[in-house]
């Protein structure tokens, strides 16, 4: 049996099972009337047979008695009442008689037709008082002394008393039926009531299982087709059969998800439109930009020799046109990441020599601590890396406090622990200023492209893409990029964590493959 085959019969078989709790509902209530219908049915059949044999029993007895009891002599002997006796009981498919009589001088007489079977001790006593207690006679009694009976059980089994005495001074008759034939047709009774309970419990399972599986199936393709519209597969439709509840579902669910499929449909053209005009426009910013930035550039050279009126407006046209150079490069570089057309040219460098690099190409030596030793190899982007590590340590500096420390050190990714020799998997860069910390409002923005930790700066020499573009560089690497304040409260922590060999991680081109205008340096940025 398949792992996917035991999981569906796991599923099937826990209580919050639609199915199990369908099937547990039907039995119960088949279960419930099938025993009170046996129930009601075993009660009546019970009290048929017995009253049936009892009134059979009791006329005869009583019929008896007036024909043989009632003829004897007032003082009868023991062999009148025995005789008597006998020709009263039906045998040994009848009944036992017991005749008592008084004799001559008043001593009383027992007659039987079975002494052996039944003795007058197996009358109950209640049972003698009633028989010999004497009635009131009148218009509506006629008769002084009444007939009783009683249900006994002895020895196990059930037995019929009954009793009367003949007026006039007449014997007594008791007579002792079995009820063991009864209550045999009583119990074969009783267990074919239990088969047919247990075979309507079983048959009720059935129902229950096939109702469920027609129930079920639709509710089952149902959850099928919101999961695959879940993964994004938004043509998905059901097939609509029939005009019940479920039907109607299956049709509101296509409803839903054509009108999903269609505004995610005009999402996406807004999407790609709003790309192309941000990709066209940069595109477009580039040849005037570049005259703006080679005029800027004679004006700086000049700068010392103009009217001191004039320098200040200078500097200013100079340092806006770079940072809306750096601004039209990051919109590029956003473009072709939201496009997916970002690739990378991997290499093994040193990173303790890129990072150094990157440090000292910018000036940044005094300012910032290194701790990496060297010979930490890593098959990475080294432009990529660049842009990386120039966004956090530039942030760092710009928004935190000094000294900024810089600390790359490897780790085993399925422990998390530390690699003294550098021998970890995972390469980690660990960028800490000293400065006030990030607030805990803002800690989860501060990826967001376009994102200022202060409305009171909404202008600062950043344009809110470094941070972006740092992370969706760590991504087509295959690693992270996460932002947490200090413990001790002393300063912000961004740590960068990178796979020593992205090709074997997520299978990154390797080689020269970087598309056209790819090797412009992504713009470093703050993103506080």
């Amino acid at each position: 049996m398949t792992g996917a085959a035991k999981r569906a019969i796991v599923a099937g078989l826990r209580w919050t099972s639609l199915r199990l709790r369908l099937v547990v509902v039907f039995a119960v209530v088949a279960l419930t009337a099938a025993v009170s219908a046996s129930g009601i049915a075993y009660w009546l059949n019970r009290e048929a047979v017995l009253s049936r044999t009892q009134k059979s029993t009791i006329d005869d007895f009583r019929a008896e008695l007036q024909s043989r009891a009632a003829t004897l002599p007032l003082h009868p002997s023991q062999n009148e009442l025995q005789r008597t006796a006998e020709q009263m009981s039906h045998g040994r498919d009848g009944y036992n008689v017991l005749l008592v009589g008084e004799g001559g001088g008043g001593k009383p007489l027992v007659g039987a037709s079975d002494l052996g079977d039944f003795t007058f001790g197996d009358v109950p006593e209640g049972l003698r008082e009633q028989v010999n207690r004497r009635q009131s006679t009148g218009a509506g009694n006629s008769a002084p002394y009444h007939l009783y009976w009683q249900r006994i059980i002895r020895d196990g089994e059930p037995y019929l008393v009954g009793g009367s005495r003949v007026a006039n001074g007449g014997p007594t008759g008791y007579m002792l039926k079995s009820l063991e034939s009864e209550s045999k047709d009583l119990n074969t009774l009783a267990w074919s009531l239990g088969i047919a309970t247990a075979l309507a419990l079983v048959g009720s399972a059935l129902l229950a299982q096939a109702a469920a599986t027609t129930v079920l199936k639709p509710v089952r393709r149902l959850g099928d087709a919101a999961r695959r519209l879940g993964e994004g597969k938004l043509d998905t439709r059901l097939r609509v059969s029939g005009t019940d509840e479920l039907a109607e579902l299956a049709r509101t669910f296509n409803k839903t998800a054509e009108s999903l499929e269609k505004k995610v449909a005009d999402m996406s053209a807004r999407e790609e439109s709003s790309r192309r005009f941000v990709a066209d426009m940069s595109h477009e910013l580039r040849t005037p930009l570049t005259a703006l930035t080679a005029v800027t550039e004679v004006l700086e050279d000049e700068v010392d020799n103009l009217d001191p009126m004039i320098a200040p407006a200078v500097n200013l046209v100079v340092s806006e046109t770079r940072r809306l150079g750096d601004l039209v490069e990051n919109l590029m570089e956003v473009t072709r990441f939201d496009a997916g057309t970002v690739k990378v040219v991997l290499d093994l460098v040193d990173v303790a020599d890129q990072v150094t690099a990157c440090i000292d190409a910018r000036a940044w030596l005094d300012a910032v601590e290194l701790d990496a030793e060297r010979g930490v190899m890593a098959r990475l982007d080294p432009r990529r890396l660049d842009v990386v590590l120039a966004n956090l340590i530039g942030n760092a500096l710009k928004h935190g406090g000094s000294p900024v420390r810089v600390s790359v050190r490897t780790v085993d990714p399925a422990t998390g622990t530390e690699c003294p020799d550098g021998t970890g998997d995972e390469l980690v860069i660990e960028v800490r200023d000293h400065g006030p910390g990030i607030p805990e409002d803002v800690l989860p923005h501060v990826f967001d492209r376009f994102y200022k930790a202060s409305a009171s700066r909404p202008r600062s020499e950043g344009s809110g893409l470094g941070l972006s573009i740092a992370v969706e560089n760590a991504h087509i690497h295959g690693g992270t990029i996460t932002a947490a304040n200090s413990p001790d409260g002393d300063g912000a922590i961004f740590v960068l964590r990178l796979p020593r060999d992205p090709a074997a991680e997520s299978g990154a081109p390797d080689g020269p493959g970087a598309e056209p205008g790819d090797d412009t340096p992504g713009g470093e940025d703050d993103g506080k």
